[in-house]
């Protein structure tokens, strides 16, 4: 007796645990009796562990929240800094998602967002003084990050703006050149561009300008042309580098806009980073005053010191682009399904999900020591340049894999992933390519240069 209501009371048990739509259609291939005959056969431990594999099979699946900061770096801010950072990230999934993919597809920029970006006063960020906030490299770097990881073309605008050409003055721009410029430039009511590079000469340009300046009592005479100079098209200002004919040493100068014999022309059909507006710039006897020389440039070394400072941000850039990449292919196979599950499920996603969390994670890593080097004055050439040459390989990689993992849609621009391929590209180049950056890294562990 004792069993029968043991087996009527386990079955009940049983029964209530299930669909009972699924029963009805379970019996149409399973003989039931020899069910009941089994369960009453069960021992109550027995019994007890089914109910439970039968409760939690039908418990929802809770989704961890996406977040490619796994050893959350991001919390080691000083809280001030870390609601910065935050702001930040809010301001472009508000301002900036919505619209990314629209103004890349069109190669045009958002205008309106400038006055927007201005409220969060970041612009120069790490100076001090001139109306700049002084914050940390750290910071500057997670907010590079913060960009690049809704839109690479956004962050490369305020990397120009805020890193390139505010750089340029605040470390080679006299006091006078100080005052007028910066305060307005913080305050993005003056945009800047920086050029350097031009159509024959990229990583050559230590030695190789062609583009000159030549004094002629207090007024210089540019000659040449750039290229590739992002925010040229619109801004107020470009800073431009040119080889002086009389001691073959590089000077910096600001050329305002509309300053007769300077010519800037939209670079077209560009597949990466088509928000940026690129320019070709042609200098035809382009007179500078001497007021606008930058009055601490003198070599290239003075170059130099810019870039070294901007190419850690361009290591942090490339994190965003990887963290952008990562988080949309792991929320992608969550929400994706084959085979009745979500692709999430399957082990070599998994696998290859974790793969590209540990990359993504070993850069993270890479760059927060690289940006308390730079807050701790001890950074050099060769730190910034083997962060800019492992995060834009590794970038490139999760980028690649998260475009995998989208499949055929991966090339759709709706899924967003495929800009972040196309962007990453000029993040791999720019800033000093993979080769250069080698052979600075190279000389700096062996004693020898290998430049030609």
């Amino acid at each position: 007796m004792k069993n029968i209501f043991k087996t009527i009371g386990g079955l009940r048990q049983l029964l209530a645990s299930v669909d009972l739509d699924q029963i009805s259609k379970l019996s149409q291939k399973v003989d039931l009796s020899k069910m009941v005959g089994l369960v009453s056969q069960m021992s109550e431990e027995d019994l007890s562990k089914m109910m439970g594999m039968l409760k939690g099979g039908s418990k929802p699946k809770v989704i961890p929240p996406i977040n490619g900061d796994f050893y959350e770096l991001g919390k080691s801010l000083p809280n001030h800094e870390r609601e910065i950072q935050l702001r930040v990230r809010e301001f472009m999934e508000r301002e900036i998602k919505p619209i990314a993919n629209d103004y890349w597809n069109r190669g045009e920029f958002p205008m309106q967002i400038i006055p927007k970006m201005a409220e969060l006063d970041i612009a120069g960020l790490t100076y001090q003084g001139y109306g700049c906030p002084g914050h940390s490299a750290l910071l500057e770097g997670f907010i590079a990050m913060e960009m690049a990881r809704i839109d690479t073309s956004i962050s490369t605008f305020f990397g120009v703006q805020s890193g390139l050409a505010m750089g340029s003055i605040y470390l080679c721009g006299s006091e006078a050149q100080k005052l007028e410029w910066l305060p307005k430039m913080q305050k993005l009511e003056k945009i800047g561009a920086f050029g350097l590079t031009e159509p024959e000469v990229g990583s050559g340009v230590a030695g190789g300008l062609t583009t000159t300046c030549k004094r002629e009592g207090d007024v210089w005479i540019l000659n040449g042309q750039k290229k590739w100079i992002g925010n040229a098209t619109f801004s107020d200002m470009t800073i431009i580098w040119a080889r002086d004919l009389e001691d073959q040493q590089v000077k910096g100068f600001i050329v305002r806009k509309g300053n007769p014999g300077f010519l800037a022309e939209k670079l077209e059909d560009k597949m990466a980073l088509r928000t940026v507006q690129n320019a070709l710039i042609t200098l035809t006897n382009c007179e500078v005053p001497e007021t606008d020389r930058l009055q601490e440039a003198n070599s290239f070394k003075d170059t130099a010191k810019v870039l070294r400072m901007t190419r850690a941000g361009v290591a942090w850039q490339a994190v965003g682009c990887a963290r952008g990449a990562y988080e949309l292919a792991l929320a992608y196979t969550n929400e994706r399904k084959q085979f009745g599950r979500p692709i999430a499920s399957f082990q070599l996603v998994q696998d290859l999900l974790v793969t590209m969390l540990g990359d993504l994670t070993a850069m993270q890593t890479m760059v927060f020591r690289l940006s308390e080097m730079q807050d701790a004055d001890i950074l050099k050439d060769e730190h910034a340049s083997l962060a800019k040459v492992f995060c834009t390989l590794r970038m490139r990689s999760i980028v690649d894999h998260s475009r995998e993992l989208f499949g055929g849609n991966g090339i759709l621009l709706r899924h967003d992933i495929a800009r972040f391929v196309a962007d990453a590209e000029a993040v791999y180049s720019y800033e000093g390519t993979k080769e250069i950056n080698s052979l600075i890294v190279g000389r700096a562990i062996t004693g020898h240069s290998a430049f030609v």
